[in-house]
């Protein structure tokens, strides 16, 4: 059984303030867990319910962590979301570390992208796509929120994610900045080269001015309703769909 103790740690690590404290967070749900113990995060330990245990061993026989088995009642309890019927890992962040970007690399940036569920899928599609490294604003969601692995249906062991000053960082790159705005080249007749950052805008305000500045190709999805905007996550798929075009 459970302290009380432990199950106020467990729960805490719902909020970015103690995630960051303990450099932990949690995963729920049996696909994203597996995907989780065949990545290269560092999973500590699972809780999850007798069944979940029995009908996995072969796919466990390797983990070495903390097992604990509980009701499918208190799995519920603990998590953050209730339809939860299997198991909850915790495991360790990783260190936010500058990636190295390869020649004949495409990566996204995110410019403070807030919502939760729209990074989590724009994370998925970035996986779908074979885009594996993010450049995000500080201001942009956390990696590490329950919402945003959630969304992203395990997707987040692929991807690498660092946050950063966007503008200092565009500043040292010598790669193309692909911009979305009304006013570009249609993303369904032009050529993309083979490397570049393809940068996404807020949900609400689109790219900031000051990066504005810095764009080196505007781009445009072309419009033939009404609509006003697109959402950030489904225009972020619309650009990877056509990039990815032969």
């Amino acid at each position: 059984m459970l302290s009380k103790a432990r199950v106020k740690y467990i729960k805490s690590l719902q909020l970015k303030k103690y995630r960051l404290e303990e450099q932990r967070f949690t995963v729920e749900g049996e696909k994203s867990v597996l995907e989780l113990l065949q990545s290269d995060f560092s999973t500590e330990t699972l809780i999850g319910t007798p069944d979940f245990f029995d009908r996995q061993s072969g796919r466990l026989k390797h983990f070495t962590g903390e097992r604990l088995q509980v009701s499918e009642k208190v799995l519920a309890d603990l998590g953050f979301y209730q339809s939860n019927k299997s198991v909850m890992a915790i495991a360790r962040m990783k260190p936010n570390s500058k990636p190295d970007i390869l020649g004949g690399e495409f990566v996204l940036m995110l410019d403070d992208i807030r919502d939760p569920g729209n990074l989590g899928t724009i994370i998925r599609i970035a996986d779908w796509y074979g885009i594996y490294k993010i450049i995000a604003s500080r201001e942009t969601a956390d990696f590490y929120n329950p919402k945003v692995l959630q969304a992203s249906m395990g997707s987040f062991t692929r991807i690498t994610i660092y946050y950063t000053d966007l503008i200092p960082y565009v500043k040292d790159t010598t790669l193309p900045v692909f911009g979305t705005f009304l006013d570009g080249e249609s993303v369904h007749t032009m050529t993309w080269g083979n490397e570049g950052i393809l940068l996404i805008g807020n949900e609400a305000h689109g790219i900031s001015s000051s990066l504005e500045e810095m764009v080196t190709r505007k781009i445009t999805i072309p419009r033939f309703g009404q609509a006003e905007s697109l959402n950030a996550a489904v225009a972020t798929a619309i650009i990877c769909d056509n990039l990815r075009r032969p």
